[in-house]
């Protein structure tokens, strides 16, 4: 896994950068500051981006390839699309991570360093940016929610399905 620094260039944002959902809910001044506060990280097959247990303070969006979630020895989801996020609540609550992150493939992603943000971006002096921070992330986890709520709601189903069978078969 390589780390190269941003130089970000506040004239020029990359046209990627600028259809990300998580940047574009920034003003052009705040994300000067978290581009600012941002690295590549160009990562191999098999690296692993982050670690579960460790501690936390970077925000990843991937940019290009795929990660795969793996809680344990379990494989949770693959994220491959442009713009995913991933490594946001730990980050944002001084938390461990509670799973790790594996590039599947080459896989590029932007490392925003949320300490340094804090540090360069007090919360105190930042509520507009805190603001547009915290409702992405609160919609991003909403929308994960719904998702999780309706996997959910089928495997009850074919559980419920499966006892019903199972209660047949012992008539």
């Amino acid at each position: 896994m390589q780390e190269y620094a941003y130089i970000h260039d506040e004239d020029n944002v990359p046209e990627t950068f600028r259809e990300m959902p998580f940047l574009e809910s920034f003003s052009k001044d705040h994300l000067d500051q978290v581009l600012h506060a941002s690295a590549i990280i160009e990562c191999e097959s098999g690296d692993v981006i982050i670690k579960e247990g460790d501690e936390a303070s970077r925000i990843y969006i991937l940019i290009g390839g795929s990660v795969v979630v793996v809680k344990g020895e379990d494989e949770i989801v693959v994220m491959d699309t442009v713009g995913d996020i991933f490594g946001e609540l730990a980050a944002l609550d001084d938390e461990v991570r509670s799973a790790s992150v594996v590039a599947k493939g080459k896989a590029f992603c932007l490392a925003v360093d949320q300490k340094f943000l804090e540090h360069v971006m007090p919360k105190e002096s930042n509520p507009e940016f805190y603001a547009s921070l915290y409702e992405f992330i609160a919609k991003l986890t909403t929308k994960r929610l719904k998702a999780t709520s309706a996997y959910l709601a089928q495997v009850d189903e074919e559980l419920r399905s499966l006892k019903r069978e199972l209660k047949e078969l012992k008539k």
